[in-house]
């Protein structure tokens, strides 16, 4: 037996379904772009939750603000081209919060880390103790890993339906 996986975009997917019989595999992600297409520009919007731990999907377009976390996040370029900027905290701008990404006031005044251009397949690293902005030309998609924090958006009864 042999199967034949498609990689979707945010211009071409088919929704999933899930069937009692049915294998998994023939699954993964489908529904994320979906979930891309219906937010706004870097809403992040929860997927999968596990007791504190979470996947947000992220429409990126244009440019984002701010962001940092207590902890190291991880995103993975789903669909298009991202650009990361990382910047280091100084320390009234570092998290009072105990989890998940929260947006600065404004811009960073640490210094400059780096960037780093991420394209489908690609992770990246969001360190704590950094701020780190996302820019992309066009629409495109990236999973978070991180944890419900407070730029976490739920919208379980939109995104998720029962057949």
């Amino acid at each position: 037996m042999s199967f034949k996986t498609k990689v979707a975009s945010l211009a071409s997917y088919e929704k999933g379904t899930i069937e009692v019989n049915d294998d998994l595999k023939h699954y993964a992600f489908s529904n994320i772009y979906e979930v891309a297409n219906m937010s706004k520009p870097y809403e992040r919007v929860l997927v999968a939750s596990n007791l504190e731990y979470a996947g947000e999907v992220v429409r990126a377009e244009g440019t984002s603000a701010w962001y940092t976390a207590p902890h190291d996040e991880f995103a993975i370029v789903m669909d298009g081209e991202i650009e990361f900027t990382f910047f280091q905290l100084v320390d009234a701008e570092k998290p009072t919060h105990i989890h998940g990404a929260c947006k600065l006031a404004g811009s960073p005044q640490g210094k400059r880390m780096g960037k780093v251009i991420a394209r489908r397949g690609h992770e990246v690293l969001l360190p704590s103790g950094a701020a780190y902005q996302m820019k992309a030309a066009k629409p495109s998609v990236t999973l978070i890993q991180t944890c419900k924090g407070p730029e976490s958006v739920e919208k379980w009864s939109e995104i998720c339906v029962l057949n």
